[in-house]
This record gives structure tokens, C-alpha cells and sequence, in this order.
């Protein structure tokens, strides 16, 4: 797993080829780039889903358990949790 930030597919997005998401990132709607996923897991990619972001990037599809591990790390690494 790599250390990105979290965030939860809220729906695709048309333009750019299809890779374009709208997530929620602790709150917060970002619009990202899913091209860097395998062309598999962007085809399967919906609503619900959880990934980790870099740089604007969806970089990982991973699940709630992956998400909650991410910021753990974020938060050892001195960023606080929104609560």
C-alpha cells in the first residue's frame, strides 16, 4: 500500500477520456484523475468505492480498512484528523 490521502468515489465524471472522478476527501468534493489505475480497476470504479490520492491522482483502489490505515499514517506524520 502506498501513503496517499483517502478519499470516497462520490461519482465518474465525464471528460478526459473518462478518467475523471468527483470524491469526498474528509469532507471536502475533489475532482481527480484516475488514469493511473489500472485500466481494469477504472473500468469497475463506482460510486462508494475508496481510493488513495496523490498529487490530484487516484494512485490505489483500496477499501474502508485501507482508508482508516492512510490516515493513521497521515496522522503519525503530524497531520491531525478533522473531527
Amino acid at each position: 500500500m502506498c501513503l496517499g490521502i483517502p478519499g470516497q468515489v462520490i461519482q465518474r465524471l465525464e471528460g478526459y477520456g473518462g478518467q475523471l472522478a468527483l470524491v469526498d476527501v474528509s469532507g471536502a468534493q475533489r475532482k481527480i484523475n484516475i488514469g493511473m489505475l489500472d485500466l481494469d480497476q477504472q473500468a469497475v470504479l463506482a460510486p462508494g468505492d475508496w481510493v488513495l490520492i496523490h498529487m490530484g491522482f487516484a494512485v490505489e483502489r483500496t477499501d474502508a480498512a485501507g482508508a482508516e490505515q492512510a490516515l493513521q499514517g497521515l496522522e503519525l506524520m503530524g497531520r491531525a484528523r478533522d473531527d
